[in-house]
């Protein structure tokens, strides 16, 4: 191979790398197609068209071939999707079907709460327990998920294999949980304490900041009044 071909061969490497990697919005979105999967195998529809499914998504047919483009060749001409097969690709990439195990740290109004929904179970992620300070707490279930003294956070990670954990804790206290955590080989932190955790974890960290998004709506509304304020 002459030194043109290599030259061209690693352009043409570098481009199809490139192309292979989707756009943080691309992956925001895989969620919500997920979503609206999930409700048409419940209506019992196996296939859809890209300009069907972007009906019901308020997108369009172009940005929906566009971002599965991204993961691989889910769709046939004259076709459409087999949703079925799309629903459980799509899955595949959110970790849906990984049977990834979790815990909460944190068992005050806002991790009761989460341990009390169907988030883990709908999102195909095992929660496995729950841990706190709290001697009123330690000992006790919320729902099915044992709470246990934080004191065992490490030894509990290490024995069950926990790939995730989710923080509910002041913001005081979330950092040096967050360090115990990936110490304990935990690999990914959804933070709700509304406080940014170091870059420097070597965990992925996904911050939660609802008083952000409540600004934004009120943002949102706001402007909304202003254009007909003009009008």
């Amino acid at each position: 191979m002459n030194s043109i071909d290599k030259v061209k061969g690693t352009f043409e490497r570098r481009a199809r790398e490139k192309k292979a990697q989707p756009s943080a919005a691309t992956v925001h979105r895989l969620p919500r197609y997920h979503r609206y999967l999930a409700a048409l195998l419940g209506e019992g529809i196996l296939r859809i068209s890209s300009s069907e499914l972007a009906k019901r998504m308020h997108v369009t047919a172009s940005q929906i071939r566009q971002d599965l483009s991204c993961f691989g060749d889910f769709g046939q001409q004259g076709y459409g999707y087999n949703v079925k097969y799309l629903f459980r690709k799509v899955g595949d990439l959110l970790g849906a079907n990984a049977g990834y195990r979790a815990v909460v740290v944190g068992v005050g109004n806002m991790g009761h709460a989460l341990l009390s929904s169907r988030m883990f179970v709908r999102r195909g992620v095992h929660c496995m327990a729950a841990f706190d300070r709290d001697p009123k707490l330690i000992g006790s279930t919320v729902g099915e998920i044992p709470v246990y003294d934080a004191a065992e956070l490490e030894r509990y990670c290490r024995a069950e294999n926990i790939t995730l954990a989710i923080l509910t804790l002041p913001a005081d206290a979330a950092p040096a949980v967050a360090e115990r955590l990936c110490e304990a080989g935990v690999r990914g932190i959804l933070n709700f304490s509304d406080v940014e955790l170091p870059r420097s974890l070597p965990a992925t960290v996904q911050n939660i900041h609802l008083d952000d998004s409540l600004m934004v709506l009120c943002y949102k509304v706001g402007c909304a009044d202003r254009e007909e304020t003009d009008e």
